[in-house]
């Protein structure tokens, strides 16, 4: 596999440095490029990061690198690289026009933002569920007037706790979901230290995820047609989210019904047999086990399980059979690696090797 120069912009931001400890070795992906906000283009990467947020200590290889302006030098970005990362944070129509203003200077961007998800022919992809959305990428380069350039896109961090648990059940007719998220205070781009509101809280509202909880999954589990990805017409899902005091790790509480209900059995051996092409093409950040299913009562939890399989994995517990519902189960991922900077180097790997990038 040939080494790309990738960028990453929004690279001062949580996502933005949790993609550059990811990428601090790849096999793969070598960052060239830094970019940010104008407060931080002209400074070293030092001294442009307010925060850093990570555990991890920065990577040396990055202190000293200049950061770039995202808008005003794009087209010196986009022509030194062969693809970036975005994690930025701003208006939802200026994170369009900025995604789209890359595209089409032939820079493909693999975009942990949430601005494009709904664009009929953006791909929304969890690699291990619907990697055939990819082929929509052809009809979004006509419409941009462009050969390499596009956009695509991770789905919203909480859907990876729940919507890898269900797929490999719809063989089974799933009808009705009802999920309660538990979401870390990463999601929001905080830590206990920034946000000491949620100390001894819960807070039980998260703007605009319970629509994303209830909508996403629909587009995943669509098909391409006519040059755009059309959504499923179903299950129904509802959904409530709340943001709790935890520092990384979205817990969900699902409940689902069926039209042929499996016994516990079929579930597990469906959940235990299922991978997808990230674990066929052997990708360098793919889990091994894709589903991981904890027997113990008190399991998954996000402070012992949120790192299994390098944070890459998902994991369930709990499964047991529902008195409304016809199951009911826990699962849990790691929201800033599976569910943003993680999901979305996997995305870009999946890209590679599938020779789209």
């Amino acid at each position: 596999m040939k080494k790309y120069n990738v960028g990453v912009i929004g690279a001062t931001g949580m996502v933005g440095q949790r993609f550059l400890l990811l990428l601090e070795n790849h096999p793969w992906f070598n960052v060239t490029c830094l970019a940010a906000s104008s407060s931080s283009a002209g400074k070293k990467y030092k001294d442009a990061v307010r925060r850093w947020h990570m555990s991890a200590p920065m990577p040396a290889k990055y202190a000293d690198m200049q950061v770039f302006d995202a808008s005003a030098d794009r087209e010196k970005i986009a022509k030194s690289v062969d693809f970036c990362f975005c994690a930025v944070n701003m208006k939802k129509d200026e994170i369009k026009q900025l995604e789209y203003a890359y595209a089409k200077l032939e820079c493909p961007i693999v975009s942990n933002n949430s601005a494009h998800r709904f664009t009929p022919d953006v791909p929304m992809v969890i690699p291990e569920i619907n990697s055939a959305h990819l082929e929509v990428i052809q009809a979004q380069r006509r419409r941009l007037g462009t050969e390499r350039g596009f956009i695509a896109v991770k789905s919203n961090c909480s859907l990876q706790s729940y919507v890898p648990l269900l797929h490999p059940l719809k063989k089974f007719g799933i009808k009705q979901v009802a999920v309660t998220t538990y979401q870390a205070i990463s999601g929001a781009g905080k830590t206990f230290e920034t946000m000491p509101e949620i100390i001894d809280n819960i807070i039980p509202y998260i703007g605009g995820e319970e629509e994303k909880s209830e909508q996403e999954p629909l587009k995943i589990w669509g098909e391409v047609k006519g040059g755009e990805i059309v959504p499923a017409d179903g299950p129904d899902i509802t959904a409530q989210c709340l943001r709790v005091p935890v520092s990384d790790g979205h817990t969900a509480a699902v409940f689902v019904s069926f039209e042929n209900k499996p016994t516990k059995e079929e579930i597990l051996k469906a959940w235990a047999e299922y991978s997808g092409e990230p674990q066929a093409l052997g990708l360098p950040s793919a889990p091994k086990q894709f589903i991981h299913y904890f027997e113990e009562a008190d399991r998954p939890q996000a402070k012992l399980d949120r790192m299994v399989e390098n944070g890459m994995a998902v994991c369930a517990g709990r499964l047991r059979e529902d008195k409304i519902f016809d199951y009911k189960f826990i699962g849990l991922s790691h929201n800033t690696l599976r569910g943003a900077a993680g999901g979305a180097v996997l995305l870009a790997e999946l890209l590679a090797a599938k020779k789209y990038i």
